[in-house]
């Protein structure tokens, strides 16, 4: 094997799944070839599981790479990336497996891509452990923008746990040559609340009291803040093959930036519960001042790692997911002039602000 290989320890860190996307990610960006050892070792069931497997083949499709060990419940994988090519895809994530999470994988190597780009998602939607197709169509998209990247979400149906058959598709129109460096360290002032409250094979007043359970919450919290919730339903009787489901996703529209949270509804938990949730994780995301959620304070740092100069940040919350990106990052990109700064912060579960010195990849 190449010296030129980059190893990856998948136990690093969080050692779950997102050690996997992003390393392959940044390994189709920059054409370096990648071995992942100890895939998803922190698991209870490590391994490649079926919606890890979905964005292996989809990252490996795209750049016409060559794939040693992608099969369910291999610990180890070989990739070796050559041209990435925008086009017109298809990926079948499998059950309820996140169509989001997908995303994340493939998006920025397509927003590098000479070309346009469709891609057909199907799969989960709106399921546990993952941004809902909501928070990336609305909230990732929107403060992603602030980098020049530009895509679309375009969601056909939804797809809940454990049926998953959800529809999306991903539409890159405008591709970049570069990322541009990013100053939001604080949100500023909270302008309007936003939302969408949905309701899948239920009757329409669960999507109604999520929504209602919430706004009552943000009233007593925001004062006169504005607030507007979608209701979105789906009849009883739609589709019987795709499994019931509710959810609530919420978005604060800030001076600078947005800020979302969301919560999703299960066998035996009341609607007003999941409306309450959402909107005191909103709260709590809003409380810190910072310009980016939890959420998106670790998925905006590829993109600004990538950015021609020096960015600026701040996070509510420093996770596990976000400190093993920067690693992840800094193994990749350190040669290149990656570098970050903690200015604030930092410790696990505090607010935090970055300065990061991005490396100006330029596109294919």
């Amino acid at each position: 094997m190449s010296e030129d290989v980059i190893v990856v320890d998948g136990s690093m860190g969080e050692g779950g799944g997102q050690i996997l996307r992003t390393a392959l990610s940044l390994s189709v960006i920059t054409g370096k070839p990648v071995r992942i050892t100890n895939i998803r070792a922190k698991r209870s069931r490590p391994g490649l599981r079926p919606q890890h497997l979905t964005a292996v083949k989809a990252l490996a499709e795209i750049s016409s790479a060559r794939v040693e060990g992608a099969s369910v419940d291999s610990m180890e994988i070989s990739f070796y990336p050559s041209t990435v090519k925008g086009g017109v895809y298809k990926f079948d994530v499998g059950t309820a497996g996140s169509v989001s999470l997908v995303i994340q994988a493939i998006l920025p190597p397509l927003l590098f891509a000479r070309d346009p780009s469709t891609v057909k998602l199907s799969g989960g939607t709106d399921v546990p452990f993952a941004p809902t197709i909501d928070y990336i169509r609305y909230v990732f998209k929107r403060n992603l923008s602030l980098t020049g990247a530009s895509f679309d979400v375009v969601l056909h149906r939804r797809g809940h746990y454990p049926k998953g058959g959800g529809m999306v598709e991903l539409v890159v129109e405008r591709t970049v040559t570069k990322f541009k460096p990013i100053n939001a360290v604080e949100r500023g002032e909270v302008l309007e609340v936003r939302g969408v409250s949905h309701a899948v094979r239920l009757p329409f007043h669960v999507a109604s009291r999520q929504a209602l359970a919430a706004r009552n919450i943000l009233k007593e919290k925001l004062g006169n803040v504005g607030i507007s919730i979608e209701l979105e339903h789906y009849r009883k009787d739609w589709d019987p093959h795709i499994a019931p489901g509710s959810g609530i996703t919420l978005w604060a529209v800030c001076g600078k930036t947005l800020i979302g949270a969301d919560s999703l509804g299960a066998r035996g938990k009341p609607a007003e519960k999941v409306g309450e949730e959402a909107a005191a994780r909103l709260i709590e995301e809003l409380s810190t001042g910072k310009a980016f959620d939890s959420h998106m304070s670790d998925m905006i740092l590829l993109y600004v790692a990538l950015a021609e100069g020096t960015s600026r940040i701040g996070g509510s919350r420093m996770t596990l997911h976000a400190k093993t990106l920067l690693d992840l990052l800094d193994l990749f990109l350190g040669g290149e002039g990656f570098s970050y700064t903690i200015i604030e912060g930092g410790e696990l579960n505090e607010s935090f602000a970055l300065e990061i010195r991005g490396v100006g990849l330029a596109g294919f």
